[in-house]
């Protein structure tokens, strides 16, 4: 009971939440909800087994995703006070939805079949589609951006389930460790690439990376700004964990290596180039989030213990900076308005907590030290620099200093006059105690990451002795 029993409470949170529907209330239950479920993760971290005929697995290596799961989880429902994007007649079922992707997302990590794989992908998709048109009305675009949200996610979906097919008709098998075994040599032949790429393309999708990241821009800006932190944060957080175990199919195995960096360095490459020109924060982090997703597959394609290790760090930074600048977009926000960078012009006299924890969150996000964000980069550059990508090391490290001017666009109006700026925000932001403390832990929490990042490293690379 207790290897299985995250997943029981997760279940029991979502049917709790599910209830409260019935009343239209929701917001301190889940906030005290998700904080359990933390404590359920940390209960069963040293728990491990097969379960369902060996086709779901609890281990260190999916525990480790699982806490940073929670984690994002509660700091998405922690952001403020209630939801001001989203309509108060919906609230309950936004964080009914939101656990149940969260759920999706849990199972998704310990899926060691590919049918189970598809079948919790599905479950995390399709709750976080419903969560983008629970937009306040008045509001026009989060319509359009759920219907686009939906047709892409089918698409890499079917794209997926296609490739699954084709991976079963090759091996004759859906189990991940019977594939990780018989996989690479058929990955060699050019039927066996094709089939490896087009099941890897619903995880491409969920980590935003070239060529299936064309539904970001929109999807941010049209999403509540509740809703875009949670979609620019957990998917990835569960497609990082699916990725580097299924990379023992042959993703480090000749042409089919080589085609993952070109993609990286494509997704770096797009996402930091169009970044440049942005002046909607939220369409700025979608392409920033692009960008970031080359990074995180530079550590997976080098199919080594460093690199995935680098990668499961960086994610787990990522998570912090990311939400620690949606933290800074929910508080500018009263109304759940869309904040363009001109709106924090003069954020360093409204609100100074506010703009320094804007800094570190984008210090982090552009690899500055002593951020998590440089140690994360520093780990995947190194990994691949070892595995012989030298030229994939140097293009990256172009793309990482190309990131820095828009990252230090958004400090550089945070601390500068309020001459200027539009009326969204003319006096000092208003903020509880509960926000100035979660802005103080992100800010904490970036630059503690980034300062002993060892400790992590080494905890990753223990738990990637489970993979397999």
């Amino acid at each position: 009971m207790i290897v299985f029993s995250h997943e029981i409470y997760l279940s029991l949170t979502t049917l709790a939440l599910f209830c409260l529907t019935l009343v239209n209330y929701g917001r301190r239950i889940a906030l005290l909800l998700s904080l359990g479920a933390i404590i359920s993760a940390a209960f069963a971290f040293g728990s491990h087994g097969d379960l369902f005929s060996a086709t779901y697995r609890i281990d260190a290596f999916s525990q480790s995703f699982k806490m940073m799961i929670a984690l994002g989880f509660f700091l998405a429902v922690a952001f403020g006070e209630g939801l001001r994007g989203i309509d108060g007649e919906n609230e309950a079922e936004y964080y009914m939805f939101l656990s149940m992707s969260v759920l999706g997302l849990t199972f998704l990590t310990s899926a060691v079949d590919l049918l189970t794989l598809y079948i919790s992908l599905e479950l995390s998709s399709y709750s976080l589609y419903i969560l983008v048109p629970l937009r306040r009305k008045e509001y026009t675009n989060q319509v359009e951006a759920a219907i686009k949200y939906v047709l892409f996610g089918a698409a890499a979906s079917g794209i997926s389930l296609f490739g699954m097919s084709y991976v079963f008709g090759l091996a004759h098998t859906t189990r991940v460790d019977a594939l990780l075994k018989i996989y690479p040599s058929i990955c060699a032949t050019p039927m066996g690439m094709v089939a490896l790429a087009m099941l890897f393309a619903g995880f491409f999708f969920k980590l935003a990376m070239f060529p299936f990241h064309l539904w970001t821009p929109d999807i941010y800006e049209g999403a509540a700004n509740e809703t875009s932190g949670v979609i620019a944060t957990l998917p990835k957080i569960g497609a990082v964990a699916i990725l580097i175990r299924l990379s023992g199919l042959g993703v480090s195995v000749g042409a089919f290596g080589g085609l993952l960096a070109v993609l990286a360095i494509l997704s770096m490459t797009y996402g930091n180039l169009a970044a440049l020109v942005q002046n909607d924060v939220k369409r700025l982090l979608a392409f920033s989030s692009i960008s970031h997703a080359g990074y995180m597959m530079t550590g997976i394609l080098t199919g080594t213990v460093n690199g995935y290790a680098g990668a499961m760090y960086y994610v787990g930074g990522y998570l912090l900076m990311n939400l620690a600048i949606f933290h800074v977009i929910y508080a500018l926000a009263p109304n759940g308005e869309n904040i363009s960078v001109a709106n924090l012009k003069g954020l360093h006299r409204r609100a100074p907590l506010l703009a320094f924890t804007l800094a570190v969150g984008a210090f982090g996000l552009a690899g500055i030290p002593p951020t998590a964000g440089f140690a994360g980069k520093f780990f995947v550059l190194m990994a691949a620099f070892q595995k012989g990508y030298t030229w994939l090391v140097i293009l990256a490290a172009i793309n990482t200093a190309i990131s820095v001017f828009y990252y230090l666009k958004l400090v550089r109006a945070a601390y500068s006059p309020e001459e200027g700026a539009p009326p969204l925000q003319n006096d000092a932001v208003e903020s509880s105690f509960t926000a100035r403390s979660l802005g103080v832990c992100f800010s904490l929490a970036i630059l503690l990451l980034g300062s002993f990042p060892g400790q992590f490293i080494d905890l990753f690379s223990l738990a990637l002795g489970w993979v397999g």
